[in-house]
């Protein structure tokens, strides 16, 4: 874990303001995009937009810098890319429907396998 304090501050704020069925998965050796993905639930599209503010809102108070977004006009996916973290926060239909859990908790294939 590159930086504790960013990922328990990312928790606490999806704690603090409600988000649902928050999980953490390990991104170290499967990608180089992040150390952590945080994958969250927000009840409705108000409910993730309100998440994502305060988060990014928190995070720039904090000194963790300007975190890029995406998704912020719909609020059905809001991406926020903090460094070491990246958030995605979802409505529950949403969430089920690209299961990301699911694709990023799999063991990776092995090379020259064929199906």
């Amino acid at each position: 874990m590159a930086n504790p304090a960013l990922l328990h501050l990312i928790l606490d704020v999806l704690d603090d303001n409600k988000a649902e069925d928050t999980v953490v998965i390990d991104l170290r050796g499967k990608s180089a995009l992040a150390d952590e993905m945080v994958i969250a639930t927000g009840r409705s599209n108000r409910h993730v937009g309100a998440i994502a503010d305060k988060l990014v809102e928190e995070l720039r108070t904090q000194g963790h810098g300007k975190a890029l977004v995406e998704g912020l006009p719909h609020c059905d996916w809001v991406l926020i890319d903090a460094g070491d973290v990246i958030v995605h926060l979802f409505r529950p239909e949403v969430r089920s429907f690209y299961n990301l859990e699911k694709m990023w908790s799999s063991g990776r294939p092995v090379e020259g396998a064929v199906s």
